[in-house]
């Protein structure tokens, strides 16, 4: 059998490499990364394997820090196929660390994947509880026993110099089962969805289940203080005698067996890396080729993707307000939106795409002119260089999820902005909003004339007020990006409390190895 490892534009994940030993991170102790995909996929055709990166919402964010601290990444290859796993090690031997495979069967994963983790905890988390499917017993069970499965896969790689990172909500009980394991050391988790209120979350009939198996954790870090906050009312009304003190980021949880820190720490980008790959020569021609095809009009640009919790018929629906009660963006204005294919084995996303474009040919049939098409709209995957384009061609980015506990679309827009002019339109309901409150127009997307409002106030927009809010977005992003989320999540552990000037240090040196490091990685967008 022949394997190869597939180059996209040059990148391999043998480049990561050409650093030199003294520019790698060194952590007090390894790092053991836990999350429910690992950061490449497998395909095969005949007898040839093919490996390539690829991204996701958590995998974007992650890839750039882990790749310089070093460490073990342990996740599932998204394939069902058997796997010669010294050969993928062997392919990612440069990657600057090294992965663990955790193999489920279709049946396992479907159950566990798309059953219990997105047909329950993913809408309830974004408060859409009447979408749970809560009446699938063997949901839970499947859901049980594949955290299973990743607990022994981690137990089996840990020694005691080693901390474990676990991450999301599909391996909320890993840290459970590690316990039963008998590893007692430090363990944390992060949730990178939002966290319901209470009276959500206590509709979850494994509601208790759940939240025991979260307070096995020595640290749990939330987006943001509301997130933080509900976790703590939760674990306050359901657990005898919990109390907590503190007022910063991080508080102390104590409940009658265990203490626990519990924290929010909004993850963030590798701000440097967009913003300098968006002054490449390709993206610069692609971007205005972008604008040349739309005629020059001003762009608003969607990218989403394809799940209720990002609002697309509600966005659809206020950019046709817009263009009724604001008759002069008629032949000035386009909205490009892209959506980016997800979980296409559930059947309610088909029809969620259905509607999408019922919609969308609703209301070009409505306001097309000659010569002016007001929505254009693509259904496909965007490579790095392609995102960019857009983001650099786009004057005002439509980020207006119902829910999302982040939302990194808006953070690239922005450090993406080289002429600094562009325009955010941010849901009050995405995470990202906390950080960039002073530059973003932030709206309630539910709140279809508001948003239509923001539209039009974002088109008139002087270019002296864009520049302002949009630095003052900008350098939040720079501070607070992916490296300063890893910092501010590990140095709260005791055995890590030195990694401080180590990730300022790697900080620096992707600031000033980025051209050497330009990449296009298929998005999927979180």
């Amino acid at each position: 059998m022949k394997t190869y490892l597939v180059r996209e534009q040059g990148k391999t994940f043998e480049s990561i490499s050409e650093k030199k030993e003294n520019q790698m991170i060194k952590l007090n102790k390894r790092l053991v990364f836990v999350s429910n995909r690992l950061p490449f996929a497998i395909d095969r055709y005949r007898k040839e394997t093919t490996i390539r990166p690829t991204s996701g919402g958590l995998i974007t964010a992650i890839n750039p820090f882990l790749s310089k601290c070093g460490g073990l990444w342990i996740g599932w290859p998204g394939t069902f196929e058997e796997i010669d796993t010294k050969e993928i090690a062997n392919l990612m031997k440069n990657s600057g660390y090294s992965v663990e495979l955790v193999t489920l069967s279709k049946e396992e994963h479907d159950n566990f994947y798309y059953g219990f983790s997105n047909e329950i905890l993913w809408p309830l988390f974004h408060d859409f509880q009447a979408r749970c499917n809560f009446f699938n017993t063997e949901y839970w069970d499947s859901y049980k026993a594949v955290n299973r499965r990743f607990a022994e896969v981690v137990a089996q790689a840990y020694s005691d110099s080693d901390y474990i990172w676990v991450q999301d909500y599909q391996l909320i009980n890993v840290g459970q089962e590690l316990r039963k394991l008998g590893i007692m050391s430090e363990i944390g988790f992060f949730l990178h969805t939002s966290f319901p209120t209470p009276d959500i979350f206590f509709k979850l009939p494994w509601r208790e289940a759940i939240l025991q198996a979260l307070l096995k954790y020595d640290l749990i870090g939330f987006q943001t203080l509301h997130d933080r906050n509900n976790f703590l009312q939760c674990v306050q009304i359901m657990t005898k005698n919990s109390k907590w003190f503190g007022k910063d980021r991080i508080v102390t949880l104590e409940t009658s067996d265990r203490e626990v820190k519990v924290g929010y720490f909004p993850i963030g980008i590798d701000y440097n890396e967009f913003a300098s790959q968006a002054l490449s020569t390709e993206v610069i021609n692609q971007a205005e080729t972008i604008r040349d095809n739309l005629l020059q009009t001003q762009i608003i640009f969607g990218v989403d993707r394809l799940d209720y919790t990002k609002g697309i018929t509600y966005k659809l629906e206020a950019f046709r307000n817009a263009l009724k009660r604001f008759p002069e963006l008629h032949r000035k204005i386009t909205l490009l939106q892209v959506i980016v294919p997800s979980r296409e084995n559930i059947p309610e996303y088909h029809s969620m795409k259905a509607e999408i474009e019922r919609l969308t040919s609703e209301i070009n049939g409505q306001f097309t002119t000659p010569g002016w098409v007001p929505i254009n709209y693509i259904f496909n995957c965007l490579n790095r260089s392609e995102l960019l384009s857009y983001y650099c061609a786009a004057d005002i980015a439509l980020v207006t999820p119902l829910r999302d506990g982040m939302n990194l679309v808006a953070k690239e827009y922005c450090a993406a902005n080289k002429n600094n002019e562009g325009v955010l339109i941010l849901s009050e309901f995405a995470g990202a909003a906390n950080q960039l409150h002073e530059g973003a127009l932030l709206v309630n997307p539910y709140n279809i004339e508001k948003v239509a409002d923001a539209i039009y106030k974002g088109f008139l927009m002087s270019k002296n007020e864009r520049k302002i809010r949009m630095q003052v977005m900008q350098k939040t992003l720079q501070e607070e990006d992916v490296f300063w989320w890893a910092q501010t999540f590990l140095e709260t552990n005791e055995s890590q409390k030195s990694v401080n000037q180590n990730i300022k240090l790697l900080k620096n040196f992707t600031f000033n190895n980025r051209e050497n490091n330009f990449s296009r990685k298929l998005h999927v967008f979180h």
